[in-house]
């Protein structure tokens, strides 16, 4: 073995210890930027000593050099402008367009070692025919996902033979697949698995609903891990099996542990949508009950006038952008030595840590997050709850039978002593129910945009004597 040969292989050894260490310190919001850090250098390193690699073989021309400098550029700058110009609320969307990338990617080196080795063994057909199918799933169905969550569709898509088709779909591609494990090498029925692997991914994710949306991203993201894993068996890279194993082994436990936080199996999700609510667009609807509004002052007193505030932040909030109006008010209450948390549920937001990232951009303290386990029991003992924009998560019907909640963790907020919601309309959530906590009687609906009604909130307060 050669000395570069020797480099190339500590480089992918260093690079497989940076993806470990970096997803470790991913745990904690306090240490999950230098986590990220770390594993972007990781991936640095390891793209680093695969070009060393292939330039060292000598199989490499000009035109090839080429090439793959121009896509490194284009997607660079594209992956960088898409980073720094996306809304925090299209968050969810981006993620699930760089699902969809890494999918294809997979797919697409599969097809094409797949087309330039004529003589594969049983392992690596294998492993190229799962490659294709679950990058091919991923693929379509995070492009899917992507656009319900951008609002195309209010509500969640089937059709009559929906199932049939989807059942067709899965035993073509079984039977081609088994084709090309058994030795026939013909890239036409490689090309069916792909075909139906995309069709797969469509009728998989058309049905969901809005509220399963955090459940189905952490899922889809699993299944590019799992693609880029069995990419990295096809060209027989570990850095990429690792990598991918990873990516693949982190996003099926958070999407085990997203689905029991919802009190649902990640098959009955994948089977049909949640309620009927939308991803873009809330369903018109009451509370079901007697419904008291409440002015600026009256609710900048009772805040002001508190001993233990918790406010409850949801995918309202992140719509008006008003995470830095709520962290103004958060330390304006604490200014007057009032004890400030914020409760976060599971499925707060459209992906597994919105709600996380987007209070942490506005620099609130990481202490002051609370999951919803740490946080439940806290409520009994609250002077008042400020519920911005959250609906499902807060709605006590979770804990009857018989709708669309039924049995889904809920934040116990009417457990409080006074709550107060803000928000613009009394349209329902996602599920498209009403919620039976805005019919309490120590509930008062501040009606308001998150954004103007927390800086009013702000500026009430600082009246307060």
């Amino acid at each position: 073995m050669s000395g570069v040969d020797t480099g190339v292989r500590l480089a992918s050894l260093f690079a497989a210890v940076a993806f470990v260490l970096g997803l470790h310190l991913m745990n904690s919001p306090a240490t999950a930027r230098r986590g990220n850090q770390l594993s972007a250098f990781g991936m640095l390193v390891a793209v680093l000593a695969v070009l060393v690699s292939v330039s060292h073989g000598g199989s490499m021309t000009l035109t090839r050099w080429l090439v793959l400098g121009c896509g490194a550029l284009i997607g660079g700058a594209a992956g960088l402008y898409s980073a720094r110009t996306v809304e925090m609320t299209q968050m969810p969307q981006l993620v699930s367009l760089f699902n969809a990338v890494g999918g294809g990617a997979a797919t697409l080196i599969a097809l094409a070692d797949y087309q330039r080795d004529t003589s594969v063994s049983a392992g690596v057909a294998t492993a190229t025919v799962l490659d294709v199918v679950i990058g091919g799933v991923t693929f379509s169905g995070s492009l899917i996902a992507a656009a319900k969550l951008q609002g195309h569709w209010s509500q969640p898509v089937s059709f009559p033979g929906a199932r049939f088709a989807s059942a067709a779909l899965t035993l073509a591609a079984l039977a081609a697949g088994v084709d090309v494990i058994a030795g026939a090498h013909n890239a036409w029925i490689l090309t069916i698995v792909v075909v139906t692997a995309l069709g797969i991914g469509i009728l998989m994710v058309l049905p969901i609903g809005g509220a399963d949306m955090p459940v189905v991203i952490s899922l889809l993201n699993a299944f590019t891990g799992t693609a880029v894993a069995m990419a990295g068996f096809v060209l027989g890279n570990a850095t990429l099996t690792i990598a991918g194993a990873l990516v693949g082994a982190s996003g099926g436990i958070l999407t085990k542990l997203m689905a029991d936080a919802m009190n649902r199996s990640v098959l009955s999700i994948i089977a049909g949508g949640f309620g009927t609510g939308a991803t873009g667009v809330e369903v018109a609807g009451g509370s079901g009950g007697t419904v008291k509004s409440i002015a600026i002052d009256d609710a900048a007193l009772q805040l002001a006038y508190a001993s233990k505030v918790i406010v409850v932040p949801g995918y309202g909030l992140a719509a008006a952008q008003a995470q830095h109006e709520v962290r103004e008010l958060g330390e304006l209450l604490e200014s007057r030595g009032i004890e400030v948390s914020y409760a976060i549920h599971p499925v707060a937001g459209r992906m597994p840590g919105h709600m996380n990232v987007l209070l942490a951009e506005a620099n609130v303290s990481y202490d002051q997050l609370r999951e919803m386990e740490d946080v439940n029991p806290e409520f009994d003992r609250t002077d008042v709850v400020l519920v911005v924009g959250a609906n499902d998560v807060t709605n006590p019907a979770a804990r009857r039978p018989g709708n669309a909640v039924s049995g889904m963790p809920i934040l116990d907020v009417d457990h409080a002593r006074s709550i107060i919601v803000v928000k613009r309309s009394m349209a329902s959530g996602y599920a498209g129910i009403d919620n039976e906590l805005y019919g309490d009687p120590k509930t008062s609906m501040l009606f308001s945009d998150a954004k103007k009604g927390l800086a009013s909130l702000v500026a009430a307060t600082k009246l307060v004597d």
